[in-house]
């Protein structure tokens, strides 16, 4: 039986923290799907075709260890989750705030299917600051992102803000 795994999120842009919790998510399941959340409310800066391919990349170096998905989504993450068969649900956490927030997504979650579990990876603490409104705002402002996100990510960063 393939264990399959949701790990949900924006991703506008990808960053350090999110690959880190993706390459230890890679230990857990087979598959692991990367949900790309269709949210045109939160105005990303990068289109969702944009968000999918940097995942992509990112993500490659990882796929010797199980398969990667990367799936753009809309809706409730719940029905996303059943629709790709996904046992489990995998968030980050970088604080006290996060834990807050998805303790209480967690139980309405198991109220909608108790059948989905959802796994907490505690951020690096090296990545325990990062967030990808925090990258986009430095980008903005002309400072230096390389310490936050990929090489790739940097320059798709440096192309949209500079633009």
């Amino acid at each position: 039986m393939t264990r399959v795994g949701l790990y949900p999120g924006t991703f506008d842009p990808i960053h350090n923290g999110h690959t880190d919790i993706i390459g230890r998510a890679v230990k857990l399941v087979d598959k692991l799907v990367i949900g790309v959340a269709i949210n045109a409310g939160k105005g990303p800066l990068f289109t969702l075709d944009e968000r999918v391919a940097l995942l992509k990349s990112e993500t490659a170096h990882l796929t010797d260890r199980a398969e990667i998905v990367v799936q753009p989504f809309q809706g409730l993450l719940m029905h996303f989750a059943r629709e790709i068969g996904a046992g489990v649900i995998v968030r980050g956490l970088r604080a006290v705030a996060d834990f807050e927030y998805e303790f209480q997504m967690t139980a309405m979650n198991q109220q909608l299917d108790r059948e989905v579990e959802t796994v907490f990876l505690m951020a690096d603490p090296r990545h325990q600051a990062i967030s990808s409104r925090l990258v986009k705002e430095i980008a903005s402002l002309g400072g230096d992102v390389t310490k936050f996100v990929g090489p790739r990510i940097n320059d798709a960063l440096i192309s949209k803000v500079r633009a």
